[in-house]
């Protein structure tokens, strides 16, 4: 299971962490991804989505 939202695609992005030497590391910005039950097709199944997409009730909680 990758680490996206089933809902709106958000997936993780990546780029440098710079520090205030400008040393320059690889870092990787995740999604606050929940696991909730929702209903999918009239049925509750458990799915991975973001905070952004439960807070706009795109997600029918049951």
């Amino acid at each position: 299971m990758s680490f996206k939202c089933e809902i709106c695609g958000k997936g993780a992005l990546v780029g440098n962490k710079v520090s205030h030497a400008n040393n320059k590391s690889k870092k990787r910005w995740l999604p606050n991804l929940q696991s909730v039950r929702a209903i999918v097709d009239g049925s509750p199944k458990r799915i991975r989505t973001c905070m952004r997409c439960l807070k706009a009730g795109k997600v029918a909680k049951g």
